[in-house]
């Protein structure tokens, strides 16, 4: 705790100096006072006299006292287009050898981690962390339910989709999700042009009569928005990718109680390269599928990375339970986020040519509070007379994902907002400082 409390003083002091200035900026838009694009107002905000923008004024989460700098940046291109996690790298840097793991030579050798689990590479360990986590934080049943374990998310959507499609059907069955959905779903589902199943694209406009999947993400990626199934049909079968349900980005309103759900750690602690997820599935022959198709694609999981990752979510729920919780992953992420939301939306109405989505408060009740979503990605549009947002950006050296990708129009971008604190402050910097001069020079130039 000491090393929290070391530099907690002087940042928090500074950072109430950069809350009211900051507080005086939005005022002054609400009050028909709006500042000019590109005057640099903003800009001397957000360099936060040398400090980092995503510290609350109102906590103690002062878990770094370097500082990222935006002077001399203007040539750096800054790459949003993938949600890599790294911000919460400070989170973990604090907590020092707390999540560290020792592994002998001779553990973990056999494929075999329980023979009496139809998961019978899923490491018990694991199995134990996640039904703990899903349990304090309440976003999930786990009752009744299998765990299957997963290299990522990313195989275990893979392993849905063959454990779900008729096997001696004349036609695949169609795979769907009501846009904008997550980019990757057309490219994994059809990589291997399988017989099975087929992308049909968005599921609002579907129409073929059978049989068919529906992929339903929620909060949404990219939009961030709550998701139920838009079909309803008696022949769908529905899949729950909960990946965001977590309560730094949401309020957690009740357990999801699905017949399919799918979490990975990535997203959950920051863990990307883990490659680790899981599926909680409430039908038996269908876990067992999932673990087939697995155990063909990959002969199963990394046990070093369960083992790593049981202490990582070990460690997450000794921190919630604990009374001095300020130690929280999800405070300290919760922080983070709400920071960079605040500092994003102040440069989105600074500049007045790009808009995000509003959300409406909700009641979390792992927090005890009512709160506004504050997604992992920003789903920005671009105002006329910017025709394609990603190109724009682009051109102002910021690269983000388009639109396209996700079933809808070129003006809209995805945003990662998961980035460290330098490469984020940089680009709500950059963003509030784009003028319609750079518009008319982009058009200009294409």
């Amino acid at each position: 705790m000491a090393r929290f409390l070391d530099i907690f003083t002087v940042w928090n002091l500074l950072l109430v100096s950069i809350a009211i200035n900051l507080s005086f900026i939005l005022k002054l838009s609400v009050d028909n006072q709006p500042l000019i694009a590109g005057d640099g107002a903003l800009k001397d905000e957000l360099s936060l006299q040398g400090t980092h923008l995503s510290v609350s004024s109102s906590t103690s989460y002062s878990f770094s006292s370097s500082a990222p700098s935006v002077d001399g940046d203007d040539e750096r291109v800054i790459n949003l287009d993938h949600g890599d996690p790294t911000m919460y790298e400070r989170f973990w840097q604090e907590m020092g050898d707390e999540a560290t793991i020792i592994i002998p030579g001779w553990q973990s050798m056999s494929y075999f981690s329980d023979i009496t689990n139809p998961c019978w590479f899923l490491e018990p360990e694991f199995a134990k962390q996640i039904v703990r986590l899903h349990k304090i934080v309440g976003n999930a049943v786990t009752e009744n339910r299998q765990i299957v374990v997963g290299t990522g998310s990313t195989q275990l959507f893979q392993a849905v989709l063959y454990a779900l499609a008729p096997q001696d059907a004349e036609q695949p069955i169609s795979v769907v999700s009501a846009a904008p959905f997550y980019s990757s779903y057309p490219a994994i589902t059809d990589c291997l042009k399988s017989g099975l199943y087929r992308w049909e694209g968005d599921a609002t406009h579907f129409r073929k009569e059978g049989p068919y999947i529906e992929l339903v993400t929620s909060p949404n990626n990219p939009d961030g928005f709550v998701r139920r199934s838009v079909l309803n049909r008696t022949e769908g079968i529905l899949v729950h990718d909960l990946a965001y349900y977590w309560p730094q980005y949401t309020p957690i309103s009740s357990p999801a109680d699905h017949e399919i759900m799918l979490f990975t750690v990535s997203k959950t602690t920051g863990h990307a390269g883990m490659r680790i997820g899981w599926a909680l599935v409430k039908n038996k022959e269908v876990a067992k599928r999932m673990v087939k198709y697995i155990e063909l694609n990959s002969i199963g999981v990394s046990k070093d990375s369960q083992l790593r990752a049981s202490k990582i979510l070990d460690v997450v729920s000794d921190n919630c339970e604990s009374s001095a919780n300020n130690k929280s992953l999800f405070e300290f992420a919760y922080h983070v986020m709400a920071e960079r939301w605040q500092l994003l939306r102040a440069a989105v109405k600074v500049s007045g040519l790009f808009s995000l989505p509003e959300f409406s408060p909700g009641f979390c009740s792992f927090r005890g509070r009512f709160f506004e979503s504050q997604p992992a990605f920003a789903w920005l549009k671009c105002e006329e007379p910017i025709e394609d947002c990603e190109s724009f950006l682009r051109f102002n050296k910021i690269l983000t994902r388009s639109g396209k990708y996700f079933g809808v129009g070129v003006q809209y971008v995805r945003i990662s907002l998961l980035d460290r604190d330098d490469n984020i402050l940089l680009f709500i910097n950059r963003l509030s400082n784009i003028t319609i001069d750079d518009v008319y020079q982009h058009l200009k130039e294409r």
